[in-house]
């Protein structure tokens, strides 16, 4: 779906015509998070956002998964498999698997990390342990009751933030921000604007850390790029951040073209993207996630070049500490019910 635009406006009409509905779905959403969830077994951190739509949960959970092998550890990703049409649960095989069947998150994470998907998360619990995981990384999830989490992360975009702050359908929002901020273990905030700073506050005065994190390019996908004219087109939740890391790593980014977030792209769109591309003599650049969703059986289109980006945090130290100690008190608390 595509956010409508009121949602990130101050004031609106639709918006308060569709308060109290927002207030509702609040309600049931608060409600539900307060509920116990089933014990995995093993630490559980989830990657999650407040808000519908992307912030950046993907490359985060990434970077953790680095962490947390130079930990020592061996992650798995859960995932519901937003897109795709595979129940599972199910082990992600870059190889045998396209987007459509386990969908483009979970197919583009699959090359790094193993990934379970299964919509039931009880069995995709199930089946990561039994690839031998030590830890469960949890893609989403943070409203959903249905797993304890040893700990939750919050990924914003720092030039974003949350909209107007209201509960969808009014706003962004998945639940309201209360009762989201008081089961959050950590913020991350991406970029290097402010429009997140109220709620980073909120999270300090709670004792609860901060973290500060940006989109780096990969050094060759800029070289490769450098010096050409670029179509730039993504179906992402907010393919404006996309655009914007493009132009920021110095590229000449012509013409762009954003879709709704897990857009499936039909044979037509992409022929038409690729002619215009050619007609005008730009180069078709887009994200690594919406690549995932262009391999099928045929393998990519031609002429389409994916641009690679990798999460890089200001305090690494910061966060290995904090991926270490609540690692460390999910063992303790599991080992002192013993």
């Amino acid at each position: 779906m595509r956010e409508p635009a009121f949602w990130y406006r101050p004031r609106s009409p639709k918006s308060l015509v569709l308060r109290p509905l927002g207030a509702l779905y609040g309600a049931i959403a608060a409600s539900r998070m307060a509920r116990e969830g089933f014990d995995a077994g093993i630490p559980v951190i989830c990657v999650g956002n407040y808000h519908v739509g992307g912030a950046g949960k993907t490359p985060t959970v990434l970077a953790l998964s680095r962490l947390v092998r130079e930990l020592g550890e061996t992650p798995v990703v859960l995932s519901r498999g937003y897109g795709g049409r595979l129940k599972g649960p199910v082990m992600v095989d870059c190889v045998r698997h396209t987007a459509s069947d386990v969908g483009d998150e979970p197919l583009m994470m699959g090359r790094d990390v193993p990934v379970a998907v299964a919509r039931d998360r009880i069995e995709g619990v199930a089946l990561a342990k039994s690839q031998a995981a030590t830890v469960i990384l949890m893609d989403d999830g943070f409203q959903n009751p249905r797993i304890t989490k040893d700990a939750s992360l919050i990924v914003i975009d720092s030039a974003r933030g949350l909209g107007n702050g209201k509960v969808f359908p009014a706003g962004p929002l998945r639940a309201p921000l209360k009762a989201q901020l008081a089961r959050t273990d950590a913020l991350v905030l991406i970029g290097d604007g402010h429009a997140a700073d109220d709620v980073a506050a909120e999270i300090a005065v709670r004792d609860k850390p901060v973290l500060r994190a940006r989109l780096r390019p990969d050094a060759a996908a800029v070289a490769q790029l450098f010096g050409k004219q670029i179509l730039a087109f993504a179906g992402i939740g907010d393919p404006e951040r996309f655009f914007r890391t493009l132009r920021a790593s110095g590229i000449e980014v012509v013409r762009t073209n954003p879709f709704a977030d897990h857009h499936m792209f039909s044979r037509e769109e992409i022929a038409a993207l690729v002619a215009d591309a050619k007609r005008e003599q730009l180069t078709l650049v887009t994200t690594e996630k919406d690549l995932a969703r262009l391999r099928g059986s045929e393998g990519v289109p031609d002429g389409i070049v994916p641009f690679a980006v990798q999460l890089e945090f200001d305090d690494p130290a910061k966060l290995r500490q904090l991926i270490s100690d609540h690692l460390y008190k999910a063992r303790k608390r599991r080992f002192g019910r013993r």
